[in-house]
């Protein structure tokens, strides 16, 4: 059993380090240190050291960990939600609006994600609730397709149609009949979005374009770790080893609850 589920207890394990090690810590992960700049790992007070500036590396990437999935799992409930109440509408109603919806849905595919996050920031400036919705804006499009195909399905079954000649309401109908039943895909296409999340989080705040500072992400970390590889290895390997398990973690377990309930 425990090997079944290794990867998710992993994350969570990585999940708990996280939340816990700013209060374990005796430096913030914004908090400089004047006389240990460049500071090696297994230094003084600085475990793992720390950056060009004295920030303490290991405080950082908890820290930057933290972010990355508060971003990956709100996106990921956006998607959840929203996907849902999409699909299950156009699935349910079927016939023209039906095809609107989904046609709603391929036009928003066709549109660079780059270029919409772009246009938001320039409208209404950098935040990271700006991130939220600009992952959210993209990625219920897959949950909104699986949730259609699922409630098609499901309402041609025959306690469907008893339930429709009996006169039930069609929103009783969804939330008691159907809904139910597709839960179980629509927790493994939520699980298979995380790290999905994770990684658009990652991209964007490698280009400067996802969390700014004073925060701090995965994603960000990679970038500084990367301009400073040859003088500090650690910096790169730290947080980019961190964010390789969460992902191929993440989506192992997703995989494995996708096969369970296709």
């Amino acid at each position: 059993m425990l090997k079944r589920h290794l990867g998710l207890l992993l994350v969570l394990a990585i999940v708990t380090l996280a939340l816990l090690l700013p209060f374990l810590l005796p430096w913030n992960y914004d908090q400089i240190d004047w006389n240990a700049v460049r500071a090696p790992a297994f230094s003084d007070s600085h475990l793992f050291g720390t950056d060009e500036i004295g920030r303490d590396r290991l405080a950082r990437l908890a820290a930057g960990t933290q972010i990355t999935l508060m971003v990956a799992i709100a996106a990921a409930l956006v998607s959840l939600i929203v996907g849902i109440a999409w699909g299950a509408t156009a699935g349910w109603i079927g016939g023209r609006t039906d095809e609107v919806m989904m046609r709603f849905v391929d036009g928003l595919y066709a549109l660079p994600f780059m270029f919409i996050v772009i246009l938001l920031m320039v409208l209404f400036g950098r935040s990271i609730l700006l991130v939220f919705v600009g992952i959210g804006l993209v990625e219920w499009l897959t949950m909104a397709r699986v949730v259609r195909g699922q409630v098609m399905a499901l309402k041609q079954r025959p306690f469907i149609l008893a339930a429709e000649a009996a006169g039930t309401p069609s929103l009783t109908i969804i939330l008691r009949h159907i809904l139910p039943n597709i839960a179980g895909v629509a927790l493994a296409y939520l699980m298979l979005t995380v790290p999905q999340v994770v990684m658009v989080e990652s991209f964007l705040s490698f280009l400067g374009l996802g969390v700014q500072e004073p925060l701090t992400s995965l994603g960000i970390l990679v970038k500084e770790g990367a301009d400073d590889m040859y003088m500090t290895p650690l910096g790169l390997a730290l947080p980019g080893g961190l964010l390789v398990v969460i992902l191929v973690c993440l989506t192992i377990e997703g995989e494995r609850l996708r096969d369970r309930f296709s």
